[in-house]
């Protein structure tokens, strides 16, 4: 249990005690700074503390925000002050000093303030939430009290916690059909104990009954399908939103939410791809299927790396970003812009409507052509930024490009032996080399005879450019473009070479394959944000990399026959996945990454 500390005279008829104990803390008095010392040291080391004015008047979700939010080790607002165990060390140093400084009452009347200052003093960053119309004060006369109470009286702070529960920023869709009541399911699973990531796991297994109703092939199946699409969209959204509400933030959950939405997705895909060949038709449809997938997974990485190699860049001077700005500031354009980019929300959507009311061949389509141009928009408008933009990119964002390009043991010893040559390259010449590379292994793929050994020598090329496209630090205008064309050279080629063998199951192990790959990238994204640093080394060079995997399928393909093929896709898709999912399950449970929570992709 969390322990807070009242300090100085006690309020006749104050609730501060009782929303104290409602919150989850212990509650003790302490009568001057020197007894709040004592306290806090008997204090367990691996508990939360609290400090708070026992004269504090305001809402209890102000104090809910300021005590109880897990992503801060430390946190006040006006008369109360927290501090999780990483930060118990220098709340006592600052609890010293502030008890040492001239002028502080003797019982301790504004020692919570006092404190505070002085842990911004020593440079420990403490949080200060946004209250809004929310009331948090010290009154000091009983005329303030008054006012204050009757502030406190004047605002509804279970209508601000419900509002402010929805994301500021989302989809068209989310913000208008889904939020104006997926807030109250939230509540009312907050109100039974239900946590965010036992709705997440409820989510899953929705589209996961949801991809089987597809798979069904007929039309019912498709009409309960797209039904139970959306409702598994509504759980999506009322997740994040139970976190938001009662405060339940964990990296755990952010990472489940991310790649359970994935996991959702692509297995509704498959489901989709099933539910096509099974049906009257007999329509195979897992080439669009495995489309869908790759094009996703390539917009997602576009995001992720344009966002890493932004991060903490040192100057923003991009006329494109000043006109987004502006327009961000007329209210359709903001809608509109929000809605091109086709995010979740709206793609969702049409997916669930479409499969209820065609055929999934039309599901596949409409999604590839909305995705493509999606695609192009925001990428566009990316590349913009990127050449407008006198901008110096930090040794930590070179890092992260170079976790998210995922080089083998080929790419970094071919690194290794061009270093010296690419230092007289230009600065652009990285994401050139990559976008070369993948072009000739995908180009050699799709137009020379299936099996050919020329694939493997097309394959040898793309490691070679790979490994010259990362041997220099990748900090460049436009190196955040070389993952997302990794991607696109190890997705786009294994779907190329799955089509051309023309064999009944090589494009569902492919499907499977590109999956298994997809979890690693993503799991790499979500360990970089949760602020873990990517995975281990042993683990990307066990995996091949993106090149090894590529050199993989390629001999596979020339060595094998055709079912062959399929059953070599089939284990390596069944052995990276096993390998990929052990080692991220292992590190999620027993991360002690700082808490987060993912506020939802862009796209």
């Amino acid at each position: 249990m969390s322990t807070a500390i009242l300090t100085g005279a006690p309020v006749a008829g104050s609730p501060l005690e009782g929303d104290l104990r409602e919150l989850g803390f212990d509650v003790r008095s302490a009568v001057d700074a020197a007894d709040a010392a004592r306290l806090l040291a008997e204090v367990p080391a691996g508990r939360r503390v609290a400090l708070v004015d026992a004269r504090f008047v305001g809402h209890l979700h102000s104090l809910r925000l300021a005590l109880t939010d897990p992503r801060f080790p430390a946190a006040a607002v006006t008369g109360a002050l927290t501090a999780q165990p990483e930060a118990r060390t220098a709340l006592s140093r600052a609890l010293a000093t502030a008890d040492a400084a001239d002028g502080l009452p003797d019982a301790a009347d504004g020692l919570p303030d006092a404190v505070a200052e002085a842990l911004d003093a020593e440079g420990v960053s403490v949080h200060r939430p946004e209250l809004g119309s929310l009331v948090a004060s010290v009154p000091s006369s009983a005329q303030q009290r008054h006012e204050a109470r009757a502030a406190v009286s004047a605002v509804d702070d279970e209508a601000v916690r419900l509002r402010t529960a929805v994301k500021s920023r989302d989809g068209f869709f989310t913000t208008y059909c889904i939020s104006p009541y997926s807030r109250y399911l939230a509540r009312w699973c907050a109100r039974r104990g239900l946590t965010p990531n036992q709705v997440t796991t409820a989510s899953l297994l929705t589209a996961l009954i949801a991809a089987g109703c597809a798979a069904t092939g007929d039309r019912l199946g498709f009409i309960a399908a797209g039904v139970l699409l959306l409702f598994s969209f509504v759980l999506d959204c009322t997740d994040g939103q139970l976190a938001r509400y009662s405060l339940q933030y964990s990296t755990m959950g952010a990472w489940l939410d991310a790649t359970f939405d994935r996991a959702k997705e692509y297995a509704y895909y498959a489901g989709l791809a099933l539910g096509a060949a099974r049906g009257g038709g007999h329509d195979d449809v897992w080439a669009l299927a495995l489309g869908a997938m790759v094009l996703q997974t390539v917009r997602h990485v576009v995001d992720f790396s344009f966002n890493e190699a932004n991060h903490d860049a040192t100057a923003n001077t991009s006329p494109t970003a000043a006109l987004s700005d502006k327009l961000d500031s007329v209210g359709w354009t903001v809608w509109a812009r929000r809605m091109i980019v086709l995010p979740i929300g709206e793609r969702w959507a049409l997916i669930a409507v479409l499969t209820a009311c065609a055929t999934p061949r039309i599901v596949f389509w409409v999604l590839l052509i909305g995705c493509a141009l999606a695609a192009c928009y925001t990428t566009a408008g990316r590349v913009l930024r990127s050449l407008t933009r006198k901008a110096r990119r930090t040794d930590r964002a070179a890092q992260a490009l170079a976790d998210l390009a995922d080089s083998g043991p080929l790419a970094e010893g071919f690194a290794a032996a061009f270093r010296g040559v690419v230092r007289k390259l230009p600065g652009f010449a990285a994401p050139v080399i990559a976008a070369v590379g993948a072009a000739v292994m995908i180009a050699t793929a799709a137009f020379v005879g299936w099996g050919s050994p020329w694939v493997c020598v097309a394959a040898l090329i793309y490691a070679v450019l790979s490994g010259l496209a990362v041997a220099r630090p990748l900090k460049g205008a436009l190196d955040w473009l070389v993952p997302p064309l990794f991607r696109v050279g190890e997705y786009v080629a294994i779907l190329v070479i799955a089509a051309r063998s023309e064999v009944n199951g090589a494009l569902p192990a492919a499907f499977g394959l590109v999956a298994a790959v997809a979890y690693h990238h993503y799991d790499t994204v979500y360990r970089i944000r949760g602020g873990s640093g990517a995975p281990p080394r042993a683990l990307v060079r066990a995996t091949g990399g993106h090149e090894g995997r590529a050199l993989v399928v390629t001999l596979a393909a020339a060595a094998l026959p055709t079912s062959g093929f399929t059953i070599a896709l089939t284990v390596l898709a069944g052995a990276l996945a096993l390998l990929v999912l052990t080692e991220s399950i292992r590190f999620w449970v027993s991360s002690h990454a700082p808490a987060v929570h993912d506020e939802g992709e862009p796209a």
